[in-house]
């Protein structure tokens, strides 16, 4: 359905010109406060990753002709502990590429790991504006529209998409580094079923927003986001909600997934074109 609602409004016929994407370190001689670890192996259980301390993004790269400009930063949840991939990563970038959309997976350092010493607030969000602005400053690279850069988050990663629409950082232009010298600020956020709802804070100016949640989640979800959402409505910042009925917690994306809930993607597709996001360059 949704490669028929982009074909219906003139795009490319879709295709997707990596299939094998690698991993892209964040910070090529390791992150800050991570240089002594950043050789460590990941662990795989099943499709859920964990022990990260070489935080990267995966890119999903849609063709150059079928390109829409636009990207997604992805951060998949696992309650700030792993890194729910499958369901949450791998296979929705893939769907993204396929439209046009440019989609990049995040791996970021867990602070609820056992024996972890990292931190939300620092390490896991230093890794997330650090990929906003690794994807902005390599956009002529990547066939990218520089202020057309979003993030989508699901539950723990949730946290990370609202934060960095929060308290993005300017870029600093005498940086040696040409990735700090490009913002953090991602230009919309999705919000897949986010925890910590009562941490979100509105101001004007801020990335519009599509949220989407179940109705049978836990109360600061299917409660406190609807809350956050007359938050943005009452700063005037442009907000889209969805609550599926039949739906709690991690649906995730599924291919294959035939529940309201589950086309979930769909609806975040039309918003973007209704928001003027995804309109061919």
């Amino acid at each position: 359905m949704a490669a028929a609602f982009l074909l219906s409004l003139g795009f490319a016929s879709p295709s997707f010109a990596d299939e094998h994407p690698k991993k892209i370190p964040l910070w090529k001689d390791g992150a800050p406060g991570s240089e002594d670890r950043m050789h460590e192996a990941e662990v795989l259980t099943g499709t859920n990753v964990s022990n990260v301390h070489h935080p990267s993004i995966t890119p999903y790269l849609p063709s150059k002709a079928d390109s829409t400009g636009t990207a997604i930063l992805i951060a998949p949840g696992g309650g700030h502990s792993k890194l729910c991939l499958g369901h949450e990563g791998d296979s929705l970038a893939q769907w993204f590429a396929e439209r046009g959309i440019a989609a990049f997976v995040m791996r970021y350092r867990l602070c609820r790991e056992p024996d972890s010493g990292y931190t939300l607030e620092g390490h896991a969000m230093d890794d997330t504006r650090r990929a906003i602005r690794m994807i902005r400053s390599k956009a002529k690279e990547w066939n990218l529209v520089p202020n057309r850069i979003g993030i989508l988050g699901f539950s723990a990663g949730g946290e990370l998409a609202a934060y960095s629409a929060m308290h993005p950082q300017p870029g600093n232009a005498e940086s040696d580094d040409p990735i700090e010298q490009v913002s953090s600020r991602p230009d919309f956020q999705g919000l897949i079923y986010p925890g910590k709802s009562d941490t979100f804070t509105v101001s004007e100016g801020m990335p519009p927003a599509f949220i989407a949640f179940g109705y049978h989640d836990r109360e600061d979800i299917a409660v406190g986001m609807a809350k956050v959402y007359l938050n943005y409505k009452e700063a005037d910042v442009p907000c889209e909600m969805h609550v599926y009925s039949e739906a709690g917690h991690g649906f995730g994306f599924r291919d294959n997934s035939t529940s309201a809930a589950g086309r979930w993607p769909e609806r975040m597709l039309e918003w973007l074109v209704d928001r003027d996001l995804l309109n061919q360059k």
